[in-house]
């Protein structure tokens, strides 16, 4: 194995074997992860659940350790659309292009949230500010905090803030595992933060305490329709957990509800994981298309290895693409969910 990722990365192998190895390897995955009996599998999920625990709120404390944290926002302005949303696009009938697609979600994803204007909102894991922007165009009289854990994407919405005249967006760099807040929100928005926390049960405790006795949790995550497992980054074949999902997990569409101390989920939704194909498609389109212009930057962070990591984009973007279109998009998808406060 450790050859077949050697001359993938070389840019050896073509593309229709590396999508035909990474499809394998799903299946592989599959198979070690389902023990095909029901019981099994419940006993061995409830386990996991019990060891997260025990387990600190995030094992990935340093950002540097994400690769997706290690370049500049020069690099996803070329790689991502417009709005640089960095998780799954919505792609309705209609609906064409990487544009489109972002802002189809945002809007789905505020809609679903039940935002209204002049609300607190918190937002986890904010990324490059696609969502905290979005928001402070359509609800200025809204208050929004938003926490990412790299001060580069701080700095970057923070300039765009300022640029475009909103002054409703606060921006703070913190760590998860130390993050506190005194304040209270009528909302909490997290997308594409929960894969990379550990310890759920302690994550919905804290936020639970910055929501008000009538505010909400929306949580918007990849997951499996049934498994959750870790992302291993010992294992020298696992090439996604060393280098894009460290200290990651892959949670299970029902796993937030056996985190229910706190929170209580009110409502869930599932979008077909070939809208996140699609997503991943576009990125490598045009990651593809604008070599160019990305390469000079890998060039700057990587030195030496800039085409070593110019293909390993290009291959987590083929990765991602075969696991959200596996058996139709009903294997792997995107769970969203709306918790309140549970009542005593």
């Amino acid at each position: 194995m450790s050859m077949l990722i050697d001359l993938m990365e070389m840019g050896l192998l073509p593309d229709t074997v590396i999508r035909r190895g990474i499809r394998r390897l799903l299946r592989q995955r599959l198979r070690e992860e389902d023990h095909g009996d029901c019981e099994v599998n419940l006993l061995r999920q409830q386990m996991l659940f019990s060891t997260l625990r025990e387990s600190p709120l995030s094992i990935c404390s340093d950002p540097a350790q994400s690769l997706r944290h290690g370049l500049p926002a020069t690099f996803f302005s070329q790689v991502l659309g417009p709005r640089r949303s960095i998780s799954c696009c919505l792609y309705p009938i209609g609906v064409n292009g990487i544009a489109a697609a972002e802002e189809a979600m945002l809007t789905e994803i505020c809609r679903r949230a039940e935002l209204v204007d002049d609300m607190d909102i918190l937002e986890l894991g904010c990324g490059w500010g696609s969502l905290t922007i979005w928001m402070a165009e359509r609800y200025p009289s809204a208050r929004i905090t938003a926490v990412s854990n790299s001060q580069p994407q701080q700095e970057f919405i923070q300039t765009v803030c300022r640029e475009s005249g909103y002054d409703n967006v606060r921006v703070v760099a913190a760590q998860m595992n130390t993050f506190e807040l005194e304040e209270t929100f009528d909302r909490v928005i997290s997308v594409a933060m929960f894969e990379q926390m550990r310890n759920y049960a302690e994550l919905l405790r804290r936020i639970s305490c910055w929501l008000r006795p009538d505010g909400k949790l929306f949580a918007h995550l990849f997951c499996h329709r049934e498994l959750a497992y870790l992302f291993d980054t010992e294992d020298e074949d696992n090439w996604m957990g060393r280098f894009f999902f460290t200290g990651g997990i892959m949670p299970s569409e029902q796993m937030l509800h056996y985190f229910n101390d706190n929170l209580i989920v009110e409502n869930h939704w599932r979008v077909n994981g070939r809208h996140y194909q699609q997503t991943c498609e576009d990125w490598l389109t045009l990651l593809e298309a604008r070599d160019e212009q990305i390469m000079p930057i890998l060039r700057d962070v990587y030195e030496d290895d800039a085409e070593l990591w110019f293909q390993r984009w290009r291959v987590f973007f083929m990765a991602c693409s075969e696991l959200f279109g596996y058996n139709s998009g009903n294997e792997w998808f995107v769970g969203q969910y709306l918790l309140q406060q549970r009542r005593p």
